[in-house]
């Protein structure tokens, strides 16, 4: 649910507003150069614990300050919002800090590393009545999003069933390098190292595409994982190798439709795609997408006495950013909301404690 930050003034469009982004590291660059990009916003200040690449940040996209600090750049404070673009284990301290500083937020995935934590930034963002978003890449499809307005108006009938899918397969092919001996992706194999496995790397982002395409919650989940032997005692060297490889959930929906949504490292054949079907009483929708492209394809009238799939062209839509710079300048919160991502995050945490327990569990959120 969209929630509502602002509702003087919300149909205008204020003056340029002004971004800090935090964190500097890859993630921050993509960021730096959208926001630049987009009109109504201007990049003033880059803030990193690492002050030689906070500066060197700063001077590549052509910012005009940087902190090695985010107290001191909170001091500061000469800028209307913050894109978090920190480490998750940092989410929810430097999140907490800007929002009590006033300022509006947009933050990476995930919002926190649990739904407590996520939960409790939520709570704090909706107290102070500011503008928050978490950055879900795969809201940037074309496709999920004319599949939801078409969910809206009704054009497949109520939804019945729905098969989910994000599968890669680095850990059988070689075209994102050779994992045995990249730390990139070693570390998401050991949950010494942080990682909580496919589920909480690529499950968030299913997880999101599912609810968000459907337009349902999910109120009831069972899921399974599962780790594979990957090298002799099951570590390379300082690299446990003991996060899940691959999950199998089965879910109900608050409106009684079944589903199942599947994630995988180990889906030889599938280098990084969403897939997602969503059946209803009158008409189905079939969506892909990767990291740049996605597509529709659908059954809709008499084709469903045929099973006939036509492709639809996509129309262009706004990216996340922009959503938040819209919010910004409007004053009305955009989607997806803290809110909506500590839902995703309490799933995440429910499919392990389902897989522990070997059963079903209900989704119950807690109050905020």
């Amino acid at each position: 649910m969209m929630s509502e930050v602002s509702t003087e003034g919300a149909a205008t469009v204020s003056g340029e507003k002004r971004i800090m982004i935090l964190g500097t590291g890859a993630i921050a660059h993509r960021h730096a150069e959208h926001f630049i990009s987009i009109p109504g916003c201007r990049v003033v200040a880059a803030c990193d614990v690492n002050a030689e690449r906070a500066r060197a940040f700063a001077t590549l996209h052509g910012i005009e300050r940087s902190f090695a600090d985010l107290t001191e750049a909170l001091a500061w404070g000469e800028f209307d919002a913050v894109v978090n673009a920190t480490p998750d284990q940092v989410h929810k301290a430097t999140s907490l800090q800007v929002i009590a500083a006033g300022k509006a937020i947009f933050c990476e995935k995930p919002l926190a590393l649990n739904a407590e934590d996520a939960f409790e930034m939520v709570g704090a963002a909706e107290r102070a009545g500011l503008i928050n978003m978490v950055n879900f890449t795969y809201r940037n499809a074309h496709a999920i999003q004319l599949a939801r307005r078409m969910v809206e108006a009704g054009d497949i009938g109520e939804v019945r069933h729905v098969d989910a899918s994000y599968l890669q397969s680095w850990l059988t092919g070689t075209h994102w390098g050779d994992w045995q001996t990249d730390e990139r992706w070693l570390w998401r194999l050991s949950s010494g190292h942080g990682s909580k496995g496919v589920l909480g790397d690529i499950g968030v982002h299913i997880l999101d595409f599912v609810t968000y395409g459907t337009g349902q919650g999910i109120a009831a989940l069972q899921a399974r994982l599962k780790t594979f032997d990957k090298a002799e005692g099951g570590a390379i060297g300082a690299y446990t190798l003991d996060a899940n490889d691959s999950c199998a959930m089965t879910v109900e929906f608050d409106n009684g439709a079944l589903g199942v949504v599947h994630m995988s490292r180990y889906a030889t054949g599938k280098a990084n795609d969403l897939d997602l079907m969503i059946h209803g009483t009158t008409g189905a929708l079939k969506i892909w997408s990767n990291t740049t492209e996605s597509s529709l394809e659908v059954c809709l009238g008499d084709d469903i006495h045929t099973q006939t799939w036509r492709p639809v062209e996509c129309p262009p839509t706004p990216r996340n950013a922009d959503r938040f710079v819209l919010a910004l300048l409007s004053g009305v919160n955009g989607q997806p909301d803290f809110r909506h991502a500590a839902e995703v995050q309490k799933l995440l945490d429910l499919a392990f404690v389902s897989d522990a327990e070997r059963r079903m569990l209900p989704v119950v959120l807690p109050p905020v």
